[in-house]
């Protein structure tokens, strides 16, 4: 792997500094109350710097929830050596250790706070996060599908069902029950059990690839996975 030059590395760690601190900000003072003063000052930075890198509170808002949105699509991009099951269940990993961090429940439940008011901020926060989210995932599963290991007909749905299907549960009961957080034994009953409910829909070999599932849980390796 090439290095970065270290001037490019220290913008790329400032960068992610101020990202980090800004999904801070914003899960404890909502978007309309978020300030750039406060991220600047969270980030240990100075507020032209901060401008810098981000020209206003709405593109900051967007680069935080997009680089989210990139963790969790990681595994779709670059694909395991291990094919499609193991990449179902690193992606549904992923997804849990990103939406079910305090801070980002702390976000979503202010955002549905504010949307009766400011509806522009339910709609940002739609486009930055879950859309392109969710358009990512149907693009890995229409590749699976031209690689006949998927049958649908509607690759919008499919997608929805991957992600309701994993997490939906335990997500509504964190978001409403703040001191109730799932445990990784909980989250992974309801990951398992989502993926075996999709396969058994979706997959064209379903019992191979249930086989592979349990073995994949069952696999001392996928402990790097689950604490990722």
């Amino acid at each position: 792997m090439t290095r970065l030059p270290r001037r490019q590395q220290n913008r790329q760690n400032r960068e992610r500094a101020i990202l980090d601190a800004a999904l801070k900000v914003f899960a404890a003072m909502g978007y309309t109350g978020t300030t750039m003063d406060a991220v600047a000052a969270e980030a240990g930075v100075t507020k032209p710097t901060l401008y810098s890198y981000f020209p206003s509170k709405e593109s900051l808002f967007q680069a935080m929830m997009l680089g989210k949105r990139d963790v969790m699509l990681d595994v779709f991009e670059h694909p395991s050596d291990q094919g499609m099951v193991a990449d179902l269940l690193i992606f549904a990993w992923a997804y849990a250790d990103t939406v079910m961090r305090p801070e980002m429940l702390s976000l979503a439940r202010l955002i549905i706070g504010e949307v009766q008011r400011f509806p522009e901020i339910g709609r940002a926060y739609q486009a930055s996060g879950p859309d392109h989210l969710l358009r990512g995932i149907m693009r890995y599963l229409e590749g699976q599908r031209r690689a006949g290991r998927l049958a649908f007909d509607d690759a919008e749905l499919a997608a929805q069902d991957l992600w309701g299907l994993i997490l939906s549960a335990p997500r509504t009961q964190a978001l409403y029950m703040p001191d109730a957080l799932p445990d990784r034994a909980v989250l992974g009953r309801y990951i398992l059990n989502g993926l075996r409910v999709f396969l058994k829909a979706y997959s064209t070999t379903p019992g191979p690839d249930l086989e592979q599932l349990d073995a994949l849980q069952r696999a001392p390796s996928q402990q790097v996975i689950h604490d990722a």
